[in-house]
């Protein structure tokens, strides 16, 4: 996966760092707790998938202190790489192209990562490979498909405008080559790739200040896009971004689903 033939939401445009901020809030206290259950303290080797962002790295390197490591890698590591501090090693990595940084992890992790890469299924082995016995894997990974609609209650002209943009985008990640329905097969991907002790939940933000800054962000990076194919005007998503803006509307996120199991 390269910047300009794979992923739509690349880490160098402006509005990067507001949407990881967004996931930030959104999604680390679900991620936080998983990651906890699985047991991650002092000592561990841990791989951290796509780290575009900084918040799951600074919260295991505090975990595995100086004595554990966590290695972060993603195809564009300029903000993560910008706030890395030891024990953190950043590298340049495309996970669905190329051998894991290593072996011997006690957890690998991903968030938000294998819906965008093309050859997933290359991805997931390597994670896989890159475990010790008994190391841990934790993918969470958004379903558009599961729950596709900006606003789930579309009573109003404003709510409809929101699905049609939220349908315009699902569109160009499609293009792109995303599995828009790729979080719910992960129980079973993680079976079928010899995982033991498999369990799942599901993550659904609803009607929040993160849900709107999230939706804000996502469509000002993708405005271009979304006007050169046709899927709306200029004058259509400065509506929508007036509506975001005015407080009232209840935007809901993609369901992240997150899948974990062990290495036997």
């Amino acid at each position: 996966m390269t910047q300009t033939d794979g992923y739509l939401l690349d880490n160098q445009q402006a509005e990067a760092g507001r949407r990881f901020d967004a996931f930030a809030t959104l999604f680390d206290p679900t991620t936080f707790r998983h990651l906890e259950e699985l047991g991650v303290g002092a000592g561990w080797r841990c791989w951290e998938v796509g780290a575009g962002g900084t918040s799951v790295v600074a919260w295991l390197a505090k975990k595995v202190g100086p004595t554990g490591k966590v290695v972060a890698t993603d195809i564009d590591t300029s903000l993560v790489a910008a706030a890395a501090r030891a024990p953190v090693e950043v590298r340049v990595h495309d996970v669905g192209a190329e051998e894991p940084p290593g072996e011997g992890f006690d957890l690998v992790h991903a968030r938000l990562v294998l819906v965008h890469v093309p050859d997933r299924e290359r991805a997931l082995r390597s994670m896989v490979k890159a475990l010790r016995p008994g190391g841990r894997l934790l993918i969470e990974d958004a379903d558009p498909a599961l729950q596709p609609l900006a606003c789930p209650d579309e009573h109003g002209p404003e709510q409809q405008l929101a699905n049609r943009i939220r349908h315009g985008f699902r569109k160009l990640l499609a293009d792109r080559g995303a599995d828009l329905s790729y979080g719910r097969r992960l129980p079973r991907l993680l079976r079928e790739a010899g995982l033991q002790r498999v369990e799942a939940d599901v993550y659904f933000p609803f009607t929040s200040p993160s849900c709107s800054a999230l939706e804000s962000a996502t469509v000002r990076q993708l405005r271009a896009q979304l006007v050169a194919a046709n899927l709306a005007t200029d004058e259509e998503i400065d509506r929508h971004l007036a509506n975001i803006a005015s407080g009232t509307m209840d935007l809901a996120t993609a369901p992240m689903i997150s899948a974990w199991g062990r290495k036997g």
